[in-house]
């Protein structure tokens, strides 16, 4: 399928979707948002951070740029319908971003060795009010992407209260909420600027908040406002954690329903495929047309799901919910996957999503 870039410009009064959206396949497939970096790209990146002062500007943007097309190369060549960046130009899907934050002091890590834990992440502490004043990135990584594809694109940006997580509190902010709300704005700034700039379809990142699922009445409202005057559609990604392919929290959405359905996106991206497609009943109370992002592919196994696998968990899905309402992804990023397992399991995953568009129209 080939695209005019003439039709990419996200129209104001179109109500949430572009000419792309609207071309979409029944049971689009897609990617949530990273995708796993290349070996050498690693290498490249490991070497940067060790020795910055032996790559040059240009260097660094080769190698990003080279990234992004193979990136963009892998998914197409797999049949994804929309396709990211793999988030090529990041550090983990929301680390880079406090490069772009005034105010924080980066902490050594507590623990260096020994089995991975989030104790190992990059941590900061608020030394003064936090502040963007050059934004967040997310516009450059937007144009960046589109100068080599035409195809569906979508955005993924961190939550304000994932973003939160790793600032520690202290006499600045007080509490993580407090924390949460600096942030707030700053992130629905961001998510406008991406509309200007020609995006309809942005993935707002917030696993933090299926991992603290007592707190979903103060959690709709951190949503709504941060979403609030964006004009695209907006899917929101709650998984639970993937830290070295770790969860990093009770793995039950149950607490947080009905609230989710009250939630203002028009999509939730949610984690099904690594428990065995539990609690997929949950989602016959998803109000339409709401739409649902149902993770089949589990990232945290390098076994490849053969495609008649992957579409008996499909079927299944719509026991509960329409075709219609329905887009196809990966449990979570790919980023923590060896590359080509990934290749091989976004390729089955399109191959079973072939599979069940067939019998629909059987």
């Amino acid at each position: 399928m080939s695209f005019d870039a003439e039709e990419i410009t996200y129209q104001a009064d179109e109500p949430l979707a572009n000419t792309i959206t609207r071309m979409l396949p029944t049971l689009p497939a897609t990617v949530i948002g990273s995708w796993s970096f290349p070996g050498w790209y690693a290498k490249f990146c490991a070497d940067v951070k060790q020795h910055p002062e032996a790559f040059g500007s240009d260097d660094r943007e080769e190698a990003l740029r080279d990234a992004i097309r193979l990136a963009i190369d892998d998914q197409l060549r797999a049949g994804a319908d929309i396709i990211t960046d793999g988030e090529m130009q990041r550090v983990d899907f929301n680390l880079g971003f406090y490069d772009y934050l005034e105010g924080l002091k980066p902490l050594a890590p507590a623990r260096r060795w020994g089995a991975p834990a989030h104790d190992q992440r990059s941590r900061y502490v608020c030394v003064a009010p936090i502040e963007a004043p050059r934004g967040l990135g997310l516009v450059e990584e937007y144009r960046r992407l589109r100068q080599y594809t035409a195809a569906p694109i979508k955005m993924p940006v961190p939550g304000p209260f994932t973003l939160a997580g790793c600032i520690q509190v202290g006499d600045v902010y007080r509490e993580r909420h407090s924390v949460t709300e600096a942030l707030l704005p700053m992130v629905n700034q961001e998510m406008k600027h991406l509309v200007d700039a020609g995006v309809d379809f942005i993935q707002l990142d917030e696993p933090s908040f299926a991992c603290h699922p007592g707190q979903a009445e103060q959690f709709l409202d951190i949503i709504e406002r941060t979403v609030a005057g964006v004009k695209a559609k907006v899917s929101m990604h709650m998984c639970f954690g993937n830290y070295r392919g770790r969860a990093v929290g009770w793995r039950s959405y149950a607490p947080l329903f009905p609230h989710l359905a009250r939630a203002k996106v028009q999509q939730l991206a949610l984690e099904f495929a690594s428990r065995e497609m539990a609690e997929i009943e949950l989602l016959q109370k998803i109000p339409a047309p709401m739409e649902v992002a149902v993770g089949l592919v589990d990232v945290k196994n390098t076994w490849v799901e053969p495609p008649e696998l992957l579409a008996q968990r499909l079927r299944q899905t719509l026991k509960y919910i329409e075709p219609e309402r329905v887009h196809v992804t990966p449990d979570c990023g790919f980023s923590q996957t060896a590359r080509f397992i990934a290749q091989r399991k976004l390729a089955s995953m399109v191959e079973g999503v072939k599979l069940v568009r067939r019998e629909i129209k059987a």
